[in-house]
């Protein structure tokens, strides 16, 4: 089983994650890239999409919605996101108002609900570790927003230190101490010629792969604990989409490495 996808960085819409690769059931992935003045359409569908912008500025409006000139950050390295909620049946035009990337990831939903933009004053940041696995979240979807299945987020990775650690899991649905979601991290690098390394293990090994990212590579999580650790000299970003039928930040620390505090 594969579980790194590669994506080229071309104009249009780009499919990197279907909901039915990877051993995941939930997640669906792509990236949008459009020069100024280009538009583009999400058709409406039994999907709940969250629309993440990279960089740059447009406008997303849709039945009833509009929200117009949107986007503060250059890049992922400038500062928190926009972010457009779009619930289940609900289309949308995006309209480049700069050259503009956008992260879109989707999930199956049949929840009703309203569109919303999470504006960069809305997203909480934490500072999560310590000493060399140190690292930044900015958190837009979390479990109390009405979302059916969305928990998402970025992380910043300062040079040499490690994300995900110590390794963790969100497999089994064991409330309180686990909740089972899926996941998928979609990476840049800051200069864009820098690397990292992913890990995917489980109990049983019978998942135990790791692999090289690169800037603009996506991974997919669909079980098991999943470190990451970032080549010295550059800054690691990743966009994580978390998707379950139960949401939050409950995990279970690898019985190995649960010393490390």
């Amino acid at each position: 089983m594969k579980y790194l996808h590669t994506c080229d960085t071309v104009l249009g819409f780009t499919r990197i994650l279907r909901p039915i690769d990877s051993e995941m059931k939930l997640i669906g992935f792509g990236l949008l890239r459009m020069n100024a003045g280009q538009r583009h359409i999400f058709a409406a569908d039994k999907l709940e999409i969250a629309l993440i912008l990279l960089g740059g500025r447009c406008t997303v409006r849709g039945n009833r919605f509009e929200y117009a000139n949107i986007g503060n950050r250059q890049d992922v390295f400038s500062g928190p996101p926009c972010t457009v909620y779009l619930p289940a049946n609900t289309a949308c035009e995006v309209e480049a108002v700069t050259d503009v990337e956008i992260a879109m990831a989707e999930s199956l939903s049949i929840r009703v609900n309203r569109p919303q933009l999470i504006d960069p004053e809305q997203v909480k940041s934490i500072a999560l570790g310590r000493d060399n696995f140190s690292r930044q979240a900015l958190i837009m979807i979390d479990e109390k927003f009405p979302s059916e299945h969305f928990f998402i987020g970025e992380a910043i990775v300062p040079s040499g230190n490690w994300g995900s650690f110590p390794p963790h899991r969100h497999e089994f649905d064991n409330p309180p101490d686990e909740l089972a979601m899926e996941e998928i991290y979609f990476f840049r690098f800051n200069p864009n010629q820098g690397f990292g390394m992913q890990t995917i293990y489980t109990d049983t090994r019978d998942i135990d792969v790791t692999y090289t990212v690169r800037h603009n590579d996506t991974v997919a999580i669909p079980r098991g604990y999943h470190p990451v650790v970032n080549a010295p000299g550059y800054t690691m970003y990743y966009l994580w989409v978390m998707a379950g039928h139960r949401r939050g930040f409950i995990n279970h620390k690898d019985p190995q490495h649960s010393w490390i505090k």
